[in-house]
Order: structure tokens, then C-alpha cells, then sequence
């Protein structure tokens, strides 16, 4: 179930960012690239404190909770400083009784390239366990994973965790009906390319308030987790904090909302509607 959760955030929220994130960065003009070739973006759209908490329900149930938050650390690699983002799944109330899970996936990001250096994914649910460990040799376009086998991977791939967040610093206000974007991400040991189409401005209304939000619906692969190749929609606010703040999807087994019920800590003011 909590691989739903990530697999909608990743899988949706991700395909915003573009591949190329010197044409679509929203910083003006705010970014150099090094020696190395590495991006480094003043991104504004969220800061280490912040802690985000979404519901996954199926009806009227409320069945999972995912909670994703933004770390310092003090790690740095080939020079570059690092901040850790995790997110944690897990079941509640009475679904807990019949399948327990308890998933956490963290993601050592460049605090700059918005690019993942180090993922760990620790999956368990109802006693069946995923644990992968992948480093990422950005400057060499190379994925090794736990069991030492190395993947070629495209410039600047993502984690299902660090796709989140590079998708917040990008620039998507002057977005029109129709455009789509793309990025890769790695998982499982399979690049999976991601591709979004933007669906214009709307203002929803959500358990928190009403928000005004950019509409996104994500192109996904048929027959894995969803339905059909357009079985999910995307809701992010249309502040400075791009926060994906609800999603729909149709599944194989019905249909899923993912409700974005509290936050903490956030960079800027929300785009709430009184």
C-alpha cells in the first residue's frame, strides 16, 4: 500500500520537472554551474524543518499515512553539501490489523543539483521486505546498487524520494494547456521515464481549505500499479512551495485519494482561498 503512496508521488509529482532545469528553473537568472557541471540552484521552494503529511484513502476510509520531511546533514560528496529527505509509510487504524506495513525511503540529495548522491529503501509490508541501497555516480551517469551491479543511468536521474522535491524547484506559471514535461527515475533496478501533462489553474477545495493549484495529469505505464495511462491526477499549489497538495487515482483494485492534512515549516505563505 505505502508504495501506492510513493509511487503517486514520484510517479505524478515528479514528471513536472523538466529534463532540461537550466530553461525551466524558476530562480531567475539564480544559478551557476561548476567545473563539474553540476547545477547549483538557490531553490526558495522549501527548507531543511519542513515536514509534510498525506492520507491515503480508499472511500470513506482513511487506510495509510506517508510523511515526508527535509533534513540537514552534515554530509558532503566531492565537495558538495547534502541534505537528507525521508519519507515514511505506514498503515492505520483497522488496517493495521490485517496488513501492517512500515516503509521508509531516504534520499541524500545535492543541496544544489536537486540530484540524488545516496537512496535507501526499506519496505516492510505484511512481513514482505525490500531493502536496496543505490548510489549514484552523478558525474559518471552510473547507479550501483546494493549487490555491487552497476546501471547506466541519464544526466541528473532521480530516486522515487529526491523526484519530489526537484519537481518543486521548477518553474511551471507560464505552463500552457497541453504542454508535458518528462523525467527519469531510477527503481528497482529499471529506469522508468516519467511524462506529465499540464491541465491549466483551478482553485479545489480540500479537507484543510480551498487552495489555488496547478492541474497536472500524469502519463503512467498501464497494468503496473494503475489502471489506465491516465488514471491520475495531480493537484500543487500555485504558490512558492509547489506543494503537491491532493491526488486521485484509479487503480487496479478501485480508486485512491491522497490528501495533503498538515504541514510544518513551510519556505512561504500557502496559495490558500478564503
Amino acid at each position: 500500500m505505502q508504495k501506492l503512496v510513493f509511487a503517486i508521488l514520484a510517479f505524478g509529482f515528479a514528471g513536472i520537472a523538466n529534463a532540461d532545469p537550466i530553461k525551466t528553473t524558476s530562480n531567475d537568472a539564480a544559478y551557476t554551474v561548476d567545473a563539474d557541471g553540476f547545477i547549483n540552484l538557490n531553490q526558495k521552494a522549501f527548507k531543511p524543518g519542513e515536514k509534510l503529511v498525506y492520507r491515503l484513502s480508499y472511500g470513506v476510509w482513511d487506510a495509510g499515512e506517508a510523511t515526508l520531511s527535509v533534513l540537514n546533514t552534515k554530509k558532503t560528496v566531492k565537495g558538495r553539501e547534502l541534505i537528507r529527505v525521508r519519507g515514511v509509510g505506514k498503515t492505520i487504524s483497522a488496517f493495521e490489523w490485517f496488513y501492517k506495513v512500515n516503509d521508509v525511503y531516504e534520499s541524500y540529495m545535492d543541496a544544489k543539483a536537486m540530484i540524488p548522491w545516496v537512496f535507501k529503501r526499506r519496505v516492510d509490508e505484511g512481513g514482505f521486505k525490500i531493502n536496496q541501497d543505490y548510489t549514484f555516480y552523478q558525474h559518471k551517469n552510473k547507479v550501483e546498487n546494493e549487490k555491487g551491479k552497476t546501471f547506466d543511468v541519464p544526466n541528473m536521474v532521480q530516486d522515487m524520494i529526491s523526484s519530489f522535491y526537484y519537481a518543486r524547484t521548477i518553474d511551471y506559471d507560464n505552463a500552457k494547456k497541453g504542454d508535458t514535461f518528462s523525467v527519469d527515475i531510477f527503481l528497482d533496478d529499471e529506469i522508468f521515464p516519467t511524462k506529465i501533462k499540464y491541465l491549466g489553474k483551478e482553485v479545489i477545495r480540500t479537507r484543510k481549505g480551498k487552495f489555488r493549484c496547478h492541474k497536472f495529469e500524469p502519463v503512467v505505464e498501464q497494468g503496473r500499479v494503475f489502471k489506465d495511462d491516465d488514471a491520475l491526477t495531480v493537484w500543487i499549489t500555485a504558490d512558492g512551495n509547489k506543494i503537491p497538495i491532493m491526488a486521485k487515482a484509479k487503480i487496479q483494485m478501485g480508486s485512491v485519494k491522497m490528501h495533503l492534512v498538515r504541514w510544518e515549516n513551510l519556505a512561504n505563505p500557502m496559495a490558500s482561498v478564503q
